[in-house]
């Protein structure tokens, strides 16, 4: 199955995503250990494979910055491996102001591309905005042959089914569903994210439409800011991906107050 056929109006893939939902299971973390699942998936992705970042910690190879002290993480991880197979952060403004301090990452590398009206993080409360952000998937759960370099020594590639390789699609798509939900049970609303072109179409055929807030720029590749409503993307979500979208709300809910920057459970700060 294709990105396209995922995130397109093709015919209700039902079985499709309750495979998924069977599969793959969603994580909030809180402690250290959990987040370093999140910052070696990244590194992976981000350091290793894309070259887009430097290694906070090369030794260990975890990839993190100061935002993750101020944001909810979300793992994927695979059921039946216990493989990570997804991550991305919500990154939350700290609560007081820092004077010449940016409330998002985008507002740091991109705060002079923001250009719209109306939906730009200063104009906006700061309690109500967030950012989506270090969104990755494994090579493991990719369908196509892993870079043998970019494979993790200590997680050797596992053998998947055909009809466990059909779900990987749904991982990215899975991903923006959780992190839809995760911004209505956040108490925010006003979502941005820096995305390639490509990206917000392919969301739009789901029913996610972003709207462009900002020239394009030069950031690991031609790259955009856009912004989404999260009461409108609930609202004009496709009806196929209801189902998968109230499994993983439901699933995330209670995890939330121990994920969240400062919860009680969490056993140690966020590296930064």
């Amino acid at each position: 199955m294709t990105a396209r056929e995922t995130f397109g109006a093709r015919p209700e893939p039902t079985q499709l995503f309750d495979r998924f939902q069977d599969e793959f299971h969603f994580q909030l973390t809180a402690t250290q250990a959990e987040h370093e699942r999140v910052f070696r998936l990244r590194h992976a992705v981000y350091c290793r494979e894309l070259g887009y970042e430097q290694a906070a910690d090369p030794a260990n190879r975890l990839e993190y910055d100061a935002h993750d002290r101020q944001a909810i993480h979300c793992l994927v991880t695979h059921r039946a491996s216990g493989l990570a197979a997804g991550c991305l952060r919500l990154v939350l403004p700290s609560p007081l102001e820092t004077p010449g301090g940016a409330r998002l990452p985008l507002q740091g590398y991109a705060g002079q591309s923001l250009t719209h009206p109306t939906w730009h993080p200063e104009r906006l409360d700061r309690n109500r905005i967030c950012e989506v952000s270090r969104l990755a998937t494994s090579p493991h759960f990719r369908n196509r042959p892993a870079n043998a370099a970019l494979v993790d020594p200590a997680e050797p590639p596992p053998r998947f089914s055909e009809a466990a390789r059909r779900t990987f699609p749904v991982i990215i798509i899975g991903l923006f569903l959780a992190s839809t939900a995760l911004v209505g049970l956040a108490g925010r609303r006003h979502v941005f994210a820096m995305m390639e072109a490509r990206l917000p179409r392919l969301l739009a055929m789901s029913g996610l439409t972003f709207t462009r807030v900002g020239e394009t720029i030069d950031f690991h590749g031609r790259r955009s800011a856009y912004y989404i409503d999260q009461g409108q993307a609930e609202s004009e979500m496709h009806p196929h991906l209801l189902p998968l979208y109230a499994h993983i709300r439901q699933s995330l809910s209670p995890q939330l107050p121990r994920a969240m920057p400062g919860g009680h459970d969490a056993q140690t700060t966020r590296p930064g």
